[in-house]
Order: C-alpha cells, then structure tokens, then sequence
C-alpha cells in the first residue's frame, strides 16, 4: 500500500463530513442546485485552480494543474439521489420525505473531494486533473447534458474514469472489467386510458387496470421467448399506478418500464415488441394507450488498453489481493457509457462488503471504503500523469 493511502486514511472524517452532509440532504436528477453549490463550495475551500459550474445544468468541473505536462485526465463523480423512502434510521438519516441517497452517489462526491483535497495540497504529477461531478445519473440525462454544453471541448482530457460502489463485493477491492460492461437502458412510461365508473356496475366502465395487467404479463414472456439465452436483457415494470379506491373503476392506469439490452439487435426487437403488446392489449380491451418514451441510455464498453492500465496502476498501488480482473458485467445501467463514447476509458468497481443493494429503501453506504475509492483516484493521477 503507498503513502498516500494512508494519509488519505487520515482524511477519512472529513470524507465522512462530505458524505453525511450530502446523504441529509439529497436532491433528485438535474434538480440537484444546493448539492452543485455545496460541491462547489468545498472545492473552492480545498484550492482547485479553477472551479467550473452550471456545465449541463449543475455539473460542475474543477481543474488541477502540475508541472508542464500536456496529459490530461478526468475523473467522474455523480451527485443525484433517488425518489425512495429510506428505512435506514441512521444519525444522518434524509431530511427530504420520499428522496434518499440509495445509490451512493453522494460517497462517490466526497471520495472525488477526498483526492481533490490530497491532489491539491500535494500536486505529485505532470499535468490536468478535470474532477468531473456530475448530476442526473438515475435519469441518464446527465452526462449527455454536459456533453452537450461542451465538456471536453471545453475541458480536454486523454482520457476519463469513473466508478460505483457495489454492495456484496469484497469490501474494499476494486473490479475491472475490459469491453461490455454494462447495459442500456430505455425508461419508458405507459399510459393505458380506459372509462372509469361504479364498481358495482363495470359494465358501463371500461376497466384500464385489467388491461394494463394484461399487458404486463404479456411483456414478461419477450425476453424468456424471443431472446436468445446467451444474451443478457431485462425488462421491469416497476411501478403500477391505477386507481385510488376499491369500488371505483379508475379512469387510466400507468406502468413504468426500465428495458435494460446489451445488444442493438436486441434493444430494437424488444422496444418493438412492447409497442406492439400496448397497442393490441389495450385496444383488445376498448382502452386506448400512449407511451412516452425517456432518454435512452448506452452499453457502457470499456476500453481494453486504458482498463489494462488502470489495473495495473491498481495493483502496483495496492497489491494483487485488492484488485480482481476481469471482475463481473452487470445489467444495470450508467449514463458514464457516453463519456466513454467521447474519450477512452474505464468503469470500475468498489466492493462496499455485505449489505443491501443499490436502489433498496435499506440501502447503506459503506463509509469504511472512502478512502480506498480516493486512493484509486490518487493512484490513477500520479501514475497516468508522471
């Protein structure tokens, strides 16, 4: 283990200090404006040489500069929480009813602070540090929104990393994975309209909650049917909103999908066949439909050369048992696969050690890897940039 995993280890009850702050007080997708400016705040504390806000709505870039080196790298933080209720009664427990940092984006902040500060005070390499925090990960809307507002044109990198922690890997150790790594994904919402009425008198109503029920099971056959089993695809339906009382027919009902792909072929057979079975469902049923389509996310494919190195860096950094290559593929989704698109790069991994997964209302991060996840950062800047 190198020096400045332990000094980073000295740093951990400010990461700490970040990170609950962060978890009182969390803000949905590309509504994050008090997170931006407490982010921007710390960073401007620490000495940044320049701090960037309002890059694709409330993504914010900071810059470190070193020696004369033209190299530059970026590394990628998120900052949006989920709309979940979180059970955990914890001493920094969500002060927003319905909103919490279920996902550990606000860990993964305060590790990118954690090497913000070390790479600040120290400025052991040659060359650009671009600290990226980004909003709007859960909705995929916002690494394309900073992309659009010019990121690399207007902060150049060679190359950028990012990374998620992961409830039941080794707490601690850090999974790499070269090529498909992650999955797309389609967030779609449904809306079956039917004719609401009296409960007792159905037939003058036309019932949208049988046909809506009819279309998700006729959805759950697409994948075991029509996906060959060496390909990895899901859809879920997970929500259900319909009605309000039990002797009344409700007038509509609306299911929220999440269509997660890892091949192009794939995601177009499925997303055709959903159109399909809305419309014929609910039409077989008198009601009509509508779908509204949300941002598309991408499979997120890491690059073969830039990951060998990152595990390499890793590995010098903190030995052979703390880093695992290849490491898993997930179907879960991360709008980083359009950074990836732009500039080569790597997705890893942390293990957070037992507990909950990511998205459960029992979800707790593990504060115990801070400082490991901003060793990795450390480690990655003063071995890329040398």
């Amino acid at each position: 283990m190198q020096a400045f995993a332990t000094e980073l280890e000295q740093d951990t009850p400010r990461m700490k200090e970040w990170f609950e702050h962060m978890h009182r007080h969390p803000e949905l997708s590309m509504r994050e404006t008090a997170t931006a400016d407490y982010i921007e705040e710390q960073l401007r504390s620490i000495g940044v040489d320049d701090v960037a806000t309002g890059v694709g709505k409330h993504g914010i870039v900071a810059t470190l500069t070193a020696g004369g080196g033209d190299k530059a790298i970026g590394l990628r933080a998120d900052f949006d929480a989920l709309p979940i209720e979180e059970r955990e009664n914890l001493p920094y427990k969500s002060t927003v009813s319905g909103v919490a940092h279920v996902c550990g984006h606000d860990g993964h902040s305060a590790m990118l602070l954690g090497a913000a500060r070390y790479l600040a005070r120290t400025r052991n390499f040659n060359g650009t540090v671009r600290l990226i925090f980004q909003p709007g990960e859960e909705t995929m809307e916002g690494a394309p929104a900073m992309i659009d507002d010019g990121l690399f044109e207007r902060f150049p990198v060679d190359a950028v990393f990012g990374m998620h922690n992961i409830p039941g890997l080794d707490e601690g150790k850090l999974y790499f994975r070269a090529g498909e790594t992650m999955a797309s994904v389609d967030n779609w919402e449904v809306e079956v309209v039917g004719r609401g009425g009296h409960g007792g008198m159905p037939e003058l109503a036309i019932d949208p909650i049988v046909a809506a029920s009819s279309i998700v099971m006729a959805i759950q056959s697409i994948v075991s049917r029509n996906v060959a089993p060496a390909h990895r695809a899901v859809v879920t339906i997970g929500a259900f909103l319909a009605g309000n009382a039990g002797n009344v027919v409700a007038d509509k009902a609306i299911l929220r999908l999440s269509i997660r792909t890892t091949t192009p072929d794939d995601r177009e057979m499925i997303l055709g066949n959903i159109r399909r079975i809305v419309a014929h469902q609910s039409e077989s049923f008198g009601c009509t439909s509508d779908i509204r389509e949300g941002v598309p996310g991408a499979v997120l494919v890491n690059d073969e050369s830039e990951t060998k190195k990152a595990v390499k860096i890793a590995r010098q950094a903190f030995g052979d048992d703390r880093v695992i290559y290849p490491g898993p593929a997930f179907l879960a989704s991360e709008d980083f696969a359009f950074m990836l698109q732009e500039r080569k790069g790597t997705y890893c991994f942390l293990g957070g050690g037992p507990g909950k997964m990511v998205h459960h209302p029992e979800y707790r991060f593990n504060q115990a890897i801070l400082p490991m996840g901003a060793a990795y950062w450390v480690a990655l800047v003063e071995n890329y940039l040398r």
